[in-house]
């Protein structure tokens, strides 16, 4: 009983619990174990969300988008992205959407009355899409 005992060392020539410690392995979320892109990620590439407050927007102005608009919003919300764009306004037929672009989503819609005057806040880039 002669070895001496240091504060935080316990016992002498003990493994450091750090080195105990298993480090999780992180997966990448946008690909599969083989190395491809999962389906999910995939699919949020591919389509246009609408957050609830664009929906609710959509209905109360009375607009609506046909399939074709659709794509090419899709479209130039890959234009932006490929900019480095984060919140955009989209200019579209007359209509004025809002888009957060990493997410690809509406975030809300504005028609050609509501836009008389308006002034735009808190976005990075502009588009003017045509149909």
């Amino acid at each position: 009983m002669t070895e001496r005992i240091s504060i935080g060392q316990l016992y002498p020539n003990a493994v450091s619990p750090a080195s105990t410690r298993r480090t999780p392995v992180q997966q990448p979320v946008s690909t599969s174990v083989s190395g491809n892109p999962t389906f999910q990620k995939l699919l949020q590439e591919q389509f246009v969300r609408f957050s609830h407050h664009a929906e609710v927007r959509l209905k109360e102005r009375g607009i609506q988008l046909k399939p074709e608009q659709l794509d090419s919003l899709s479209k130039a919300i890959d234009k932006v992205a490929a900019k480095g764009a984060k919140d955009a306004l989209m200019v579209l037929g007359g209509n004025a959407l809002i888009v957060n672009v990493p997410n690809r989503t509406v975030v809300t819609a504005l028609d050609g009355n509501a836009m008389n005057e308006h002034v735009f806040t808190q976005i990075d880039s502009a588009i003017i899409i045509s149909t």
